[in-house]
């Protein structure tokens, strides 16, 4: 994994999304609380219309009251369950309303650090790989030529010097004509 060390843009991005998904989080538990919350009522109303039916059935001493006593409670359980679709349908308009509240409040926060963090690696990465280049271009000097002192002159080879000794050979040549230029004779050779 690759870890990018903490400069100000990539705390600011990290800030900036930490905050973008605090508030989409809280949005989305507000919502969900909502429609428990919807549900458990629902649950409740249920429960006390059942009680009610119940009650009246229990109490009523002709077949026809029951009857009327059972439609009578089914009209206000029908309207109850009417309402809690309605509940259901604006709660998930309102939830889906703040989602794109909170998303249009954050994105461009958002946006706007991504883009400084992209342009702070692109311009990190292309420093790094420069100085990479510099040492690379540096390693092949030295590689090429490896006897060359800073101020370009050769070093000596480990035998000396191998210009004077190219001299001292020149000379010793020239020695040599010159005795034979005075007839071959040996240095020690006395002439008559």
């Amino acid at each position: 994994m690759y870890f990018f060390p903490h400069t100000p843009a990539v705390r600011s991005h990290v800030e900036a999304q930490t905050a973008f998904l605090n508030d989409m989080s809280k949005s989305m538990f507000r919502s969900f609380q909502q429609m428990c919350d919807l549900n458990i009522q629902l649950v409740q109303t249920l429960v006390e219309e059942g009680t009610l039916a119940s009650q009246q059935v229990l109490s009523t001493d002709r077949q026809t009251e029951l009857f009327s006593a059972a439609s009578a409670r089914a009209q206000p359980t029908t309207e109850k369950l009417r309402a809690y679709q309605q509940h259901i349908s604006r709660l998930a308009a309102d939830s889906q309303v703040e989602l794109a509240r909170v998303t249009e409040q954050h994105v461009q926060n958002t946006s706007r650090t991504a883009r400084a963090l992209v342009d702070e690696v692109a311009r990190s990465t292309a420093e790094e790989t420069e100085r990479n280049i510099r040492n690379q271009q540096e390693a092949m000097r030295n590689v090429a030529d490896p006897f060359a002192r800073p101020n370009g002159e050769a070093r000596a080879t480990a035998g000396g010097n191998s210009e004077p000794q190219r001299g001292q050979q020149g000379a010793g040549q020239g020695g040599q004509q010159a005795r034979s230029s005075q007839g071959g004779r040996p240095e020690g050779a006395q002439t008559h």
